[in-house]
């Protein structure tokens, strides 16, 4: 393996992340994982993030071929590897995409699902296949599922295995759009070129505050507290005088993302 598991494009304000295995369907092991906090370094000064997958697929997940199930510590393998940058990658301030094509499974499921925004082909394969391996299902994914689509559906997915397409992952909400696997990198470049161009700033802040609501760290006049602190943080600031003053006089606004 090279340093070429992981590939960093900078496109103007963007940074564009791909999976780079693809003769093993992008399965990441620890040297991956490595070069993946690489990547995640180099999009500090980035105003939007969008990670793919080269090849056939996202990821399916974490690479079992040297995997040693009478002998390995799974606790660790997930707390010290896997878990620190699929928590990293949610935690970004600036806003995240996911290009998922083909399967998105395990660790691969939950890098996508750590990100802002998912974006399906319809053939991708999304889901919980860990019942087939007696395994149990990791990576953030429980909270993915029952966030996004409801312990019902969560409990329902983890039972059957049953893995979802781009349309029907759409469908009950798992992703936020599907479109044809030969239209995606177009979409999500188009949408992420549009987002970067956005007040970044605020959209920072706003990440915090959903993040927030959903781990149930806030309550109702915690989060008007926390809109108003950042009102207040904003104001005054490049984007904050540009978009009011754009308005005011009725032309397209030009954002720093500060």
């Amino acid at each position: 393996m090279t340093d070429q598991a992981i590939i960093v494009d900078q496109i103007d304000n963007r940074s564009i992340i791909t999976l780079n295995r693809p003769e093993v369907l992008n399965s990441l092991d620890a040297f991956m994982v490595e070069r993946l906090h690489h990547a995640l370094d180099a999009c500090a000064g980035s105003r939007a993030v969008v990670v793919r997958g080269a090849g056939r697929g996202f990821s399916a997940g974490r690479d079992l071929s040297n995997a040693q199930p009478l002998e390995e510590d799974a606790r660790l393998i997930l707390a010290d590897l896997f878990n620190p940058v699929v928590a990293r990658l949610r935690t970004l301030p600036m806003p995240t995409i996911a290009a998922v094509h083909g399967p998105a499974l395990g660790v691969g499921f939950g890098l996508a699902m750590a990100c802002d925004i998912v974006v399906a082909a319809e053939r991708s394969n999304l889901g919980s296949p860990f019942a087939n391996i007696g395994c149990v299902l990791d990576s953030g994914g429980h909270a993915a599922l029952v966030h996004r689509v409801g312990p019902h559906r969560a409990l329902e997915l983890v039972y059957t295995g049953r893995l979802l397409n781009g349309q029907e992952a759409a469908a009950i909400g798992l992703v936020n759009e599907v479109v044809a696997d030969d239209k995606l990198d177009a979409y999500v470049n188009e949408l992420a070129t549009k987002i970067a161009n956005g007040p970044t700033a605020a959209f920072a802040a706003s990440k915090r505050i959903v993040h927030a609501i959903a781990d149930g760290a806030l309550d109702f006049d915690a989060v008007l507290a926390a809109e108003a602190d950042a009102q207040g943080e904003l104001a005054g600031g490049h984007d904050y005088v540009e978009g009011i003053g754009a308005f005011m006089a009725k032309r397209p606004p030009q954002f720093r993302g500060r």
